[in-house]
């Protein structure tokens, strides 16, 4: 009895990295629309949360669409009233999933006013009613509006913008919960992060969001966490145990290992069922992001460990590339490979870079042809729009093969301390 128990519990922890993997949120067929003001127009958050899905699950088919417009407000801007937005920019790609995110400009950069709020309110309700009229089985996420930094700067009034933005976002979180959407909140944890760096490093944390509007690539891999968070994303990127002593696997999760040999070095394949996110480490300002939150922790572990060594230290190869060096203990305890530059790391930052050009495209096909020339008779003007959508197909066909799992060769070699 004790037996079986034992087995049950060993096949239910293995299969726990599976579990979360199907409980997110975005599944195979999905496709989103990002919709929202200049900060989703930067097409950062949304490009990051594209890649980590696309990264993630590479088996799944989803489309993604940014159709973010500077300026905007729940009554609409410079892409045209609310309506034209809704229907021209989300309803007419039929998507599964939408996100809101909107307050930054409806609060004026003002003072809270209810004349204001009161027109916020009725517009995001009215907005929403639209998109369930259209689509009834669309999945809605309103986000709580991203901050106003009030953190890093001293606020422009008693009070602070923040302050307002977080009663539009408490709005926006009722709202949801009254009509049964979802909601991420991509304020108050962000606010939390901005605390922790200022304190860390004053300067550098100004730079997170440098016109204390408009986030740069460090705040928006923090808004990004905090959406995917709420779209129950798995934290493991893969897992694997190996006791060098037995010289067998102890344990391998959304991961094949193969192939393992022990000598003085230790050698094994792995075939990733996943890859990490493609983050800049070189760049202080994500680095500093890093360090003053949960990223790493809560989405984007790719852990190594490795037990019964026997040198102090050993030298990690992949594929032939030098990874770095640890001392025994350290990999006894588990090394997080997605804090690294490797091989993965690589091929993830190439699957970035194609999410972004076919994202470009579709902007440039969007804005500048399609709403830019509406109004005029031209021959060529489908034929361009065409070709373009035809371009940012075949960008994601490349985006997608460049997901696509392969084969890593590892190698742990010892090292004589030095």
């Amino acid at each position: 009895m004790r037996q079986s128990f034992k087995l049950v519990f060993l096949a239910l922890l293995a299969n726990a990295g599976a579990f979360a993997q199907d409980s997110f949120y975005l599944k195979d067929g999905d496709r989103v629309v990002f919709y929202g003001d200049s900060i989703t127009d930067q097409r950062l958050y949304t490009t990051f949360v594209e890649t980590f899905t696309l990264t993630r699950f590479p088996d799944r088919e989803i489309e993604f669409i940014h159709s973010g417009w500077g300026g905007d407000r729940v009554t609409g801007g410079g892409g045209g009233p609310i309506e034209l937005r809704l229907h021209r920019d989300v309803i007419g790609f039929k998507p599964t999933v939408v996100t809101i995110m909107l307050g930054m400009n409806d609060g004026r950069y003002r003072a809270f006013d209810s004349d204001i709020s009161s027109t916020y309110t009725t517009g995001y309700e009215k907005m929403v009613q639209v998109l369930k009229d259209a689509l009834p089985d669309v999945r809605l996420t309103l986000i709580q509006p991203s901050p106003y930094d009030d953190v890093t700067r001293p606020p422009g009034f008693e009070g602070g913008y923040n302050a307002v933005l977080l009663r539009f976002g408490e709005y926006v979180k009722d709202l949801a919960k009254r009509r049964g959407l979802d909601t991420a909140d991509l304020n108050k944890p962000v606010v939390t992060s901005l605390q922790k760096a200022k304190e860390a490093d004053e300067a550098l944390a100004q730079k997170i969001v440098p016109d204390r509007v408009h986030p740069g690539a460090a705040g928006h891999l923090l808004m990004a966490a905090e959406l995917l968070k709420a779209w129950n994303a798995p934290s493991l990127v893969t897992s694997v145990e190996i006791d060098a002593a037995a010289g067998r696997v102890v344990s391998a999760t959304n991961t094949t290992v193969g192939e393992l040999q022990v000598s003085p070095a230790i050698s094994w394949t792995q075939s990733d069922e996943a890859l990490p996110m493609p983050l800049d480490l070189k760049d202080p300002v994500i680095s500093l992001v890093l360090r003053c939150s949960d990223f790493v922790e809560s989405l984007d572990r790719e852990i190594l460990k490795v037990t019964g060594l026997t040198s102090p230290g050993y030298l990690l190869k992949i594929d032939g590339e030098e990874v770095g060096t640890f001392p025994r203990e350290t990999l006894a305890d588990g090394v997080n490979l997605a804090t690294l530059q490797t091989p993965m790391a690589s091929q993830a930052a190439a699957v970035h870079a194609f999410t972004l050009k076919h994202n470009n495209v579709h902007y440039i096909r969007w804005r500048q042809i399609q709403v830019a020339l509406e109004n005029d008779t031209l021959v060529q003007k489908l034929v361009a729009l065409n070709a373009l959508d035809a371009l940012d197909a075949e960008l994601v066909d490349q985006q997608r093969a460049a997901a696509e799992p392969v084969a890593h060769r590892y190698l742990l070699a010892p090292q004589e301390p030095k």
